[in-house]
């Protein structure tokens, strides 16, 4: 089974998911609260600009082929 990696990186869900994993281990690892969300903050920042950047290109590369 092959992962659609276009697919995964743009979607909210996973991004969710990912941020879901980390505010918790980095908790237990007794990285204060002000810290954990400031990293939730970035990563959902950077899932934002690379769904962008993904979404922009597909839409670049349909037209192309028009």
């Amino acid at each position: 089974m092959e992962i659609n990696w276009k697919q995964k990186l743009t979607s909210r869900k996973f991004w969710a998911a990912v941020i879901g994993f980390i505010t918790p281990v980095m908790l237990a690892f007794g990285i204060g609260n002000e810290t954990a969300t400031q990293v939730a903050a970035i990563v959902m920042s950077g899932a934002t600009v690379v769904s962008y950047i993904i979404g922009e290109g597909f839409v670049d590369a349909v037209g192309k082929g028009e």
